[in-house]
């Protein structure tokens, strides 16, 4: 895998492992939640809610191709990810002219 996509790979594992958490500390909240809480209820609706808009996040992180990661990345390290793409693109040549 090229840089890029371990990057793109990298970071959809993360949010994976952050969803995880968080499920984990709403299945604990809802466990603990009494019907005499209606402020507290209404929170953790909230953060459930909160929730979905992360799910929807992921999912479109892992719907997109590997050149919008690449030029997202790019967009974000400035500089510095325009000279990485170009020594990538260079790297491709050149491992095509050996051939």
């Amino acid at each position: 895998m090229t840089q890029f996509a371990d990057l793109a790979e990298q970071h959809i594992l993360e949010y994976e492992t952050r969803l995880k958490h968080i499920d984990e500390l709403l299945t604990h909240a809802h466990e603990n939640m009494s019907a005499g809480q209606p402020e507290l209820s209404a929170e953790l609706q909230e953060l459930t809610a909160k929730r979905q808009e992360l799910v929807a996040h992921l999912e479109q992180m892992r719907g997109k191709s590997f050149a919008e990661w690449q030029e997202k990345e790019i967009e974000r390290d400035g500089p510095m990810g325009i000279w990485d793409a170009l020594a990538q693109q260079l790297e491709k040549l050149v491992e095509r002219l050996e051939r």
